[in-house]
């Protein structure tokens, strides 16, 4: 299963009860952030999930309210005791803004990776070595991107965790398969033994299906949203207005209505819709629920430390 933790669920400027935008994502044991909004450690902190554990930063884009608390988070990360390279991914500029960022945070015990706006989907897989021990791994996260229409570069994310299927003894048998081959078949090693080769497909059922997360945030309703968040089991999406009457401000300043999300949450066939980035002058987004639920019914409001779990399906 796929834990995740609404760390803040402002937009523009923080304010009390709401910090800034930032989602945690945690499988088994490793962790991905979703922006680094001001509030972002002191969520974490409250929390309580810790952060030496966190191999993928997504930053969605370069302004403030998005990526302000990154300094001082891979800093806390540092001091944490991790030594272990960390990926952050963002859209074109983010190795700039980053690299201006870290003057304030110069001397990190790990290593940094940039992926600035990757065309393909990324793999991911929990880093292990030999000195620093891990709880779990990744198996084969899958991360996709899109580019947004804001005020800059932007962009939107997917994750799909991929789930390994189910070792089959009978196929194993059938395939002639010796038992001592079969542990290292099923961690996806290829053998070679006496001149035969097994392979990891040999040994298991079935594919199965995995969990679909989408993060969509600053951004109008563009089309091809829809395509990229199909089949999601949490749309999360931002929902900087909830009045209908704000609409030319969402055109303006290029976010979105909560009916807007609503549209692509039924157009995209996900699951569940969680919104979040809401304005700071929308002091009770509870309020404007039904704007959303009448499109799309299965809306939920977002608050900051809002914990949902995903499980795999049979």
């Amino acid at each position: 299963m796929v834990d995740l933790a609404l760390l803040g669920c402002g937009g523009g400027m923080p304010i009390p009860e709401r910090y800034l935008s930032s989602l945690l994502i945690s499988y088994k044991g490793r962790k991905i952030l979703m922006d680094c909004g001001e509030g972002t450690q002191v969520s974490m902190k409250i929390l309580g999930w810790g952060f030496k554990s966190i191999d993928v930063i997504c930053l969605t884009h370069g302004h403030a309210d998005h990526i302000v608390g990154l300094p001082g988070l891979l800093l806390t990360i540092g001091n944490s005791g991790r030594t272990l390279p960390i990926t952050i991914i963002g859209p074109i500029g983010i190795t700039a803004i980053v690299k201006g960022l870290m003057v304030i945070a110069p001397y990190l015990p790990y290593e940094i990776n940039i992926l600035e706006n990757p065309q393909e989907p990324v793999k991911i897989k929990a880093p292990l070595n030999a000195t620093e021990t891990t709880v779990g791994e990744f198996n084969d996260l899958i991360i996709s991107t899109l580019e947004l229409e804001h005020s800059t570069n932007c962009l939107g994310y997917s994750l799909y965790f991929n789930r390994k299927p189910k070792f089959d003894v009978k196929s194993a048998i059938e395939n002639e398969i010796p038992k001592e081959f079969w542990n290292r078949l099923q961690k996806n090693e290829v053998i070679m033994d006496h001149g035969k080769t097994y392979f990891p497909k040999l040994v298991f059922g079935a594919e199965r299906v995995g969990i679909k997360i989408s993060f969509i945030t600053d951004t109008r309703p563009i089309s091809k949203i829809k395509a990229f968040i199909n089949g999601s089991d949490l749309f999360v999406c931002e929902g900087t207005y909830g009045d209908e009457n704000d609409i030319e401000k969402a055109i303006r300043n290029k976010h979105m209505t909560f009916s807007e999300a609503a549209k692509l949450a039924v157009g995209g066939e996900v699951q569940e819709l969680l919104l979040t980035h809401f304005s700071p002058s929308m002091l009770s987004p509870e309020e404007y629920k039904d704007r959303s639920e009448v499109i799309f019914k299965n809306t939920i409001i977002g608050t900051d430390r809002k914990i949902r779990t995903l499980s795999f399906k049979d």
